[in-house]
């Protein structure tokens, strides 16, 4: 269930996207603004690896790596805020001068207390449905990444990986990433 401490307000793409620039945590997921209060400093810690692993990874094999708050424009009901995305220099993913329109080819979702229901809902069905070739969530309590992989159109679990491992991404060319680089703070 959605936490109540959720502000929650009903409008189109447009109407939120029409709204002003804003540091505060908010979605438009299924027609409804959901705000969210500011992530804690372990989250930022783990937003912040992940950028960098992405933005190095970005120099080596192309693409463009970006960090919340940033609008993704996925439809007329729904413009999420991953924590972190991922674009390939090929991507159908554009970047515009306000936000992204289109699926990015990675999304990486940090779990929080107040968003972990919908990252593993709501946004999995969302970027499911548009074409998010990759999407991990990172589980700070229990130190874990869980990959997902888009197969014929439905994620398929690529594994759920400790601190002490790593894994492969296919969006990002096959390279490794360590999970504990990416749980460290």
């Amino acid at each position: 269930m959605i936490d109540p401490a959720l502000i929650r307000t009903r409008m189109t793409a447009a109407e939120f996207l029409a709204l002003p620039e804003s540091n505060t945590p908010m979605e438009l997921l299924d027609g409804e603004i959901i705000m969210a209060p500011s992530p804690i400093p372990q989250h930022q810690d783990i937003v912040g690896n992940v950028f960098v692993i992405l933005k190095q990874l970005a120099k080596q094999i192309g693409g463009r790596a970006f960090v919340a708050p940033l609008d993704v424009y996925l439809d007329d009901h729904n413009v999420a805020q991953p924590d972190v995305l991922w674009i390939a220099e090929n991507s159908r993913c554009q970047v515009t001068t306000t936000h992204l329109v289109g699926a990015p080819d990675l999304v990486v979702g940090v779990l929080s207390p107040s968003t972990a229901w919908q990252d593993k809902t709501v946004k999995f069905r969302l970027y499911q449905q548009h074409g998010v070739r990759e999407y991990w969530l990172v589980d700070p309590m229990y130190r874990l990444v869980e990959v997902w992989r888009l197969v014929e159109n439905r994620f398929e679990p690529q594994g759920v990986y400790g601190a002490d491992e790593a894994f492969g991404s296919a969006v990002l060319g096959d390279q490794n990433v360590a999970v504990k680089s990416i749980l460290e703070s």
